[in-house]
């Protein structure tokens, strides 16, 4: 059985990404930002995701693969205040050996669960060539996934089916420092799992950073076109075990710290970026399967 949660490092890392304003800027590729979204405009951001976990250190020598596209849509109501709706699609497959020695694949796809948050500027401290905001989100993951999935073999693990069946709240606080010719954004955040059907999640708490930086062209000035922007991530996340009928998984949950360089090209009113997210250090509990990668490629309108 996969007793990592398949989501945890791909669909809903993406889920908190967003930005918006008058025009586009550089953002963060796998967190939020603090950037305002306009009043009374919207932005749609898509990303297209391959994760890879093969890391298993138990005899079932699973390999887990998730192909995704995660859709959000966010719409300024205030200067300060910016609601976000996120929707997932993914294609999910287990391969692994059973006792027998049988090589056998499960797989499951479709829409995953939803998430609705809003994002609320505090504080803000603007001058010239530089804006530094702190803006707190809140929200929750609602269970539109399907829960109760089967195959030949029978009934899915919970880590494999589209959604929790579970009512999720998440939040946290974001802040970013913003100049001409770069941009720093850090966040801390927490996810609530609950039970359902028997089986709850454990909890996530992360923490992110990112620097974006101007590498093209380096001197500003009229008639250019766009810009173009090397970025580097760093996620520091800690799930908690989860539990299978009150009982802890002793081969779920632990401590990843992932590291993703990225670039991204930025116009006016729409961006194109992909970015490469890799593991240095995965602490996991028993047999947890370890991620191998995750690549995440997409764009962002503003309109």
């Amino acid at each position: 059985m996969c007793r990592s949660r398949i989501l945890a490092s791909t669909g809903w890392t993406i889920s908190l990404v967003f930005i918006a304003s008058a025009a586009a800027t550089a953002a963060p590729q796998t967190f939020n930002t603090a950037l305002p979204v306009a009043e009374g405009e919207f932005v749609f951001r898509e990303q297209f995701l391959y994760r890879k976990a093969s890391g298993d250190p138990s005899r079932a020598d699973r390999e887990v693969e998730v192909l995704g596209a995660i859709s959000v849509l966010g719409y300024g109501m205030t200067g300060d205040f910016a609601g976000f709706a996120v929707l997932p699609y993914l294609d999910k497959e287990l391969g692994l050996t059973t006792a027998s020695g049988a090589r056998i694949t499960r797989s499951t796809s479709g829409i995953g669960d939803a998430r609705l948050f809003g994002r609320y500027t505090v504080y803000r401290d603007d001058a010239p060539g530089r804006t530094f905001r702190i803006a707190p989100f809140a929200g929750i993951e609602l269970p539109t996934g399907d829960d109760d999935d089967s195959d030949g073999q029978g009934s899915l693990p919970a880590t494999l089916q589209l959604g929790s069946g579970s009512w999720d709240p998440f939040g946290g606080v974001v802040a970013t420092y913003q100049t001409l010719d770069y941009q720093i954004d850090a966040q801390a955040s927490y996810k609530l799992n609950t039970e359902a059907n028997g089986f709850e999640f454990g909890d996530e708490a992360r923490l992110d950073a990112s620097l974006q930086y101007r590498l093209w062209p380096r001197e500003l000035g009229p008639g250019v076109p766009g810009f173009l922007y090397g970025v580097l991530e760093g996620n520091l996340l800690y799930r908690g075990k989860n539990e299978i009928g009150g009982i802890d998984d002793r081969d779920s949950g632990g401590t990843s710290l992932f590291l993703s360089p990225s670039l991204q090209y930025v116009t006016k009113r729409w961006i194109v970026e992909a970015i490469v997210q890799v593991p240095l250090v995965q602490d996991l509990n028993g047999d947890a399967l370890e991620d191998d990668f995750t690549v995440r490629a997409g764009f962002r309108l503003n309109f």
